[in-house]
């Protein structure tokens, strides 16, 4: 008996001595990355408190992590959203909002995140759409300046826009909603089951190297069409679904903010309701449908989440890997009658954004505990987690790249002046590290967030939604704080990059402790406002102009000057 104790004994004194180098592997900045990105989210998850949508696995990684409940896009639209925030520059930075241009050409050699970590002696390694493919990413998602090796793309996504949705009477279309059979699909998979199966093979093969590595994992979605697995419907029967709490475009909401969703009208399924444009409206059950579609479509991701993450576990990685969840921009859901994003509203530019940082946002786990055991949605439908910390004060997409690289042990990046061509590295966004691991019970009012939307003109055009750059007229500059969104609409010359503050076409003013829907705009009753908004507009950049605009606003609230 004296001898099994004494076995057991030295036996947990070696896991604690394991245990012990695992922390000073933390301390020494060693740490991995698994930077996990999806398509087109918006904050629709159990962790952040929406009634409906199921996915466990991502609020299990919630539940040990740092959630920060107010983050924003700096322009909600794929290629210049993901070039912003992987080079920590804004928009009129990169020079980039549409697809059509490289930023290292266009408008400055800048580093991106993982670039930054590859310089570092990280392997980086890229799985799924992280860059935007095509011109946007010179065609190479940036390889080789971002990463080790050649980025991996799923054969299966060439199918992603034909004719592989079948109809009930069996023919195939190129339909917006588009359950399907996997086993019928071509290939007999689709693109992030993939991805999931190279993430988790490219783990295995880092397991037993010596250098650490920054993965990126890029699904793709929920971003359309929702070709998703058929099972994955069941989880929201239809008669369950609900519309948007504000189906209807605002009376107030000026013709050059709205989105008439040009993409969705493409889809087969769409161009047999013959829908009028710009407005509408999609017939309501067909409503009920794309909603339902869509948060198949999260639950869709989540599982492959929780399946990268379980690997993790499995490979005991996870008490030395950051993992970073996000998205790239948000997805209208039928609100003010917009679908799809390209827009300034919240429901555009609004992200999820978790930064799990082993021992600080959780303890590191003991000799044998898992992190993050995977949970099958269709077994597990009441799993219920703790809340993480959770972070109210606004931030922004551009601050992941300073926040990472710190939690990392790297060192920190300097800021820039902002617009700054210079190559050299710095950030436009702010290190929020030392946010982690702490709770607020109330946001920062002093934080905002910026972001940015392109118009062909003030009136709806076909190009609304995406115009090309010598298409841009007006610049729709948006400023978000805890209590306001204010919008300005401006005069854009897109040969000379150049926003006219003084010319402003249109403005939105939303107070959000009244009007958490952005259905109310109350700019038009702001005369102090103009008046101030104008002279600042002469002086300052865009983005001191609206935050002075915006200190403005509050101390109109607190003297009571106007009755909003």
């Amino acid at each position: 008996m004296r001898l099994k104790m004494f076995s057991r004994t030295h036996i947990w004194l070696l896991l604690f001595m394991v245990y012990l180098l695992d922390l000073c592997m933390f301390a020494k900045g060693k740490l991995n990355v698994l930077y996990i990105i999806a398509d087109d989210l918006r904050p629709t998850l159990g962790c952040y408190s929406d009634p409906v949508v199921k996915s466990p696995n991502i609020d299990q990684l919630a539940s040990k992590s740092t959630v920060f409940n107010n983050t924003f896009a700096q322009q909600a639209v794929c290629a210049p959203s993901r070039t912003s925030f992987l080079t920590s520059r804004r928009p009129d930075t990169t020079r980039l909002y549409d697809f059509n241009s490289y930023w290292r050409v266009s408008a400055g050699n800048y580093t991106t995140l993982p670039q930054y970590f590859k310089s570092n002696g990280y392997t980086t390694l890229s799985v799924g759409k992280v860059f935007h493919p095509g011109i946007a990413s010179n065609h190479t998602d940036d390889y080789p300046y971002s990463w080790s090796v050649p980025p991996y793309h799923p054969p299966s996504f060439i199918y992603e826009k034909r004719k592989v949705c079948k109809n009930k009477d069996g023919t195939l279309h190129s339909n917006l909603l588009c359950s399907v059979n996997v086993s019928e699909m071509p290939l007999r998979t689709l693109p992030d089951l993939e991805n999931t199966e190279e993430a988790i093979r490219l783990l295995k093969a880092m397991k037993d190297t010596q250098s650490p590595f920054f993965l990126a994992v890029g699904f793709y979605k929920p971003h359309i069409p929702f070709r998703i697995p058929v099972e994955y419907l069941k989880l929201y029967p239809i008669e369950n679904m609900t519309l948007a709490p504000d189906p209807y475009v605002p009376k107030k909401l000026p013709e050059v903010a709205y989105n008439p969703w040009t993409d969705i009208r493409k889809r087969e399924d769409v161009q047999a309701l013959n829908v009028s444009f710009p407005y509408g409206p999609i017939p309501k059950d067909f409503q009920l449908r794309i909603r339902q579609h869509y948060f198949a479509a999260i639950s869709y991701v989540d599982a492959q989440v929780g399946k990268i993450l379980q690997a993790l576990d499995d490979l005991d990685l996870a008490k030395e890997t950051i993992v970073v969840f996000t998205s790239d921009h948000g997805w209208s859901l039928g609100e003010h009658g917009e679908w799809a994003k390209y827009s300034n509203f919240d429901v555009a530019t609004r992200v999820p954004l978790i930064v799990y940082a082993p021992g600080v946002t959780s303890p590191l786990p003991r000799p044998g505990e898992k992190t993050f055991p995977y949970v099958n949605v269709f077994e597990n439908m009441q799993e219920q987690f703790d809340e993480g910390f959770v972070v109210h004060t606004v931030v922004e997409l551009v601050d992941v790249f300073p926040t990472v690289a710190s939690l990392a042990g790297l060192a920190s990046l300097p800021k820039c002046h902002s617009p700054s061509f210079k190559t050299d590295l710095c950030t436009e966004g702010s290190n929020r590290a030392h946010l982690l691991g702490h709770y607020e019970s109330d946001a920062n009012d002093e934080a905002y967030a910026f972001s940015q939307y392109p118009r062909p003109s003030d009136t709806i055009q076909d190009d609304s939604d995406l115009p090309s750059l010598a298409n841009i007229t007006v610049m729709g500059y948006s400023a978000r704080s805890a209590e306001f969104h204010f919008t300005l609409w401006v005069g854009f010359d897109s040969s000379r990059f150049y926003a006219n503050l003084s010319d402003v076409h249109a403005g939105e003013l939303y107070i959000l402790s009244q009007d958490p829907n952005e259905d109310d705009n109350i700019y038009d009753q702001q005369v102090h406002a103009k008046l101030l908004m104008l002279k600042l507009c002469m002086q300052h950049s865009w983005m001191e102009s609206l935050k002075e605009n915006m200190m403005y606003f509050r101390e109109v609230l607190k003297r009571k000057w106007t009755t909003f």
